[in-house]
């Protein structure tokens, strides 16, 4: 009896707080349980069969790479989906130019700084992999906790909105909108972080469908706050295997 008032206290504050940004959402109520779930149902049937069947294609992908608005590097991938469900990725670029003669210090100095954002950059995508696309088992863990709140998509009667919290770590928040007719991700945006809340990463995702076929991720743009560090994907041309 006594986990009761500490239940309604954790759904009651997330809703209060997204009330004040200016979004309607209500805590779930036993009238509101039925759609919850049928709603909830309805996106881990739809991440695992996209999922399964972009098994089933191959695609370009296009990597931009920018450091303080400014582009520092454009790579191009070939890709498919793995026998573990992860992308593979075959560059489709030429190798790239040797580096012009530079003095040892300085080619030093420039290496290192190159390296380390390379490796913020890769530690940001490898965390964002754990995020999009959403997986049912972790849709469905957080359905369980209490951790999601449903609302209407603001200016857009056709969709809804699902906000989850704590979906990988502590204090991080996704947001996915749904289209209820074809019941697909139209957008997906995250607010996470690295190792601490203050390394602050922020994600923006647009999904498209491959006529007669799944629904994929069109767009992604990942910033990384603290370094201002941007990688922006295009995903396009999508071929069945």
């Amino acid at each position: 009896m006594k986990s009761i008032p500490v239940r309604v206290f954790c759904v009651a504050v997330p809703a209060l707080l997204v009330l004040a940004g200016g979004i309607r959402f209500v805590p779930t109520s036993a009238a509101q349980n039925q759609e919850m779930q049928e709603r909830v149902a309805e996106l881990k049937q739809a991440a695992a069969q996209n999922k399964q069947a972009l098994e089933q294609y191959t695609w370009v992908e296009q990597v931009s790479i920018s450091l303080k608005g400014e582009q520092k590097k454009q790579e191009h991938f070939q890709v498919r989906l793995g026998p573990d469900g992860k992308p593979q990725k075959t560059s489709l670029d030429p190798p790239p130019a040797p580096p012009e003669h530079e003095g040892r210090l300085k080619k030093h100095v420039v290496e290192k700084k190159k390296e380390e954002y390379k490796e913020y950059a890769d530690q940001i995508k490898e965390l964002i992999q754990q995020y999009v696309p959403p997986e049912k088992d972790l849709i469905e863990q957080a359905r369980q906790k209490g951790n999601i709140m449903m609302g209407p998509a603001a200016g857009a009667p056709g969709e809804y909105r699902l906000v989850l919290s704590n979906y990988i770590k502590q204090g991080d928040n996704m947001t996915l909108v749904m289209d209820k007719a074809q019941k697909d991700l139209v957008s997906l945006s995250i607010a996470t972080y690295l190792n601490d809340p203050s390394d602050a990463v922020n994600v923006n995702v647009q999904f498209a469908r491959v006529p007669n076929g799944p629904n994929h991720v069109s767009s992604q743009t990942i910033n990384g706050v603290s370094k201002q560090l941007t990688i922006a994907t295009q995903n396009s041309n999508y071929q069945r295997l």
